[in-house]
């Protein structure tokens, strides 16, 4: 853990580029169970827990400083409180491969026990457990 004090406390927001927002909003829907809103005309949000993922498309401009935006080159970890074994259960019922997995692997603030599956635009998702240290 870091001893000093960081500028920033949380995280509010990312931003992902996709191939087809509605595409994207079904998936996250369906497989992770996120809330798809409509915050401008025409823009979409994930929402989840306290954070959202602003959802950009390929070739849509929305915001004319983002300079490199790509599909399929982000790598998120969401954390759960759901047992693995029950995430697993039901990433087979949709039909959604599992990587790799369950392994462990180093979270932000403890262990985390992980296991990683691919987005329809093959985004790395990692679903983690935060194991007790010891």
């Amino acid at each position: 853990m870091p001893t000093t004090t960081s500028l920033v406390d949380a995280l509010d927001h990312l931003v992902l580029t996709v191939h087809s927002i509605p595409r994207s909003i079904a998936f996250y829907e369906r497989v992770l169970g996120m809330e798809a809103q409509e915050f401008k005309p025409g823009r979409y949000a994930l929402h989840f827990g306290r954070q959202k993922i602003n959802l950009h498309e390929v070739g849509h401009v929305v915001d004319p400083n983002v300079k490199h935006a790509t599909p399929g080159s982000a790598d998120i970890c969401f954390l759960t409180r759901m047992p693995l074994a029950e995430v697993i259960a039901h990433l087979q019922r949709e039909q959604v491969a599992i990587v790799q997995g369950p392994v462990r692997a180093t979270g932000a603030q403890s262990p985390l026990q992980s296991l990683y599956f691919y987005d329809p635009d093959e985004n790395l998702i990692e679903v983690a457990n935060e194991v007790q240290a010891g």
